[in-house]
């Protein structure tokens, strides 16, 4: 597992990094929310969570499942001279350990392909978001620019890659989602789309 941590933030320091701040910014507007508590669900090394630190005054927790990949989270965390805002925590994603209505804003791109039961998830992202609060949850790869330029650069480290990314996106495609939405209780959630992918889009009244 540890090894597995290194190489997921060696790809996503040395080539994903572009696609965090253009996400963060994006995440935050369609939000409305600078200020308050964000919780980055399957935040793996923690530049997503940096990324809306720095775009933001919210605090962030950089939530995961793996203590390995918490580790490369707190070590971004202190190079962003973030470690008064941004918070690496180990949970799960179907047990969140947050209080009823106390998050402002979830954001996770990418752990929902991985999620094993998404309805619990989803039914514990609503339970924990703060009247007003907004969840986004997907996988964008920001903007076509930036992802034909990963796309390149992980063909050359994997000749699977386009075959992994189908696999991967049949797991959460999005006829997929609103079925589990409808039977988590939120008839109100919808998918969001952008240039290069789609979101779940939970708010709270």
């Amino acid at each position: 597992m540890k090894r597995d941590a290194a190489g997921f933030d060696r790809i996503a320091t040395r080539i994903f990094s572009p696609l965090y701040p253009v996400i963060a910014e994006r995440l935050l507007i369609w939000s409305g929310k600078r200020e308050g508590l964000c919780v980055d669900l399957g935040t793996g090394p923690g530049l997503l969570a940096v990324a809306l630190a720095r775009a933001s005054e919210m605090d962030v927790l950089a939530f995961d499942l793996s203590a390995g990949m918490l580790g490369f989270a707190g070590k971004h965390i202190r190079d962003a001279d973030l470690e008064g805002r941004v918070f690496p925590l180990l949970g799960d994603v179907h047990a969140l350990p947050f209080r009823d209505g106390t998050v402002d804003l979830f954001v996770s791109r990418g752990s929902i392909f991985f999620w094993e039961d998404r309805v619990r998830a989803f039914r514990e992202v609503h339970r924990t978001l703060a009247s007003g609060g907004v969840a986004y949850l997907g996988g964008s790869f920001g903007t076509r620019a930036l992802q034909e330029e990963i796309f390149q650069k992980m063909r050359e480290i994997n000749p699977d890659w386009d075959r992994d990314v189908a696999r991967r996106s049949g797991r959460a495609a999005p006829a997929s989602l609103l079925p589990d939405l409808s039977r988590a209780g939120l008839h109100s959630a919808r998918i969001k789309e952008d240039e290069a992918g789609f979101w779940v889009e939970i708010r709270k009244p």
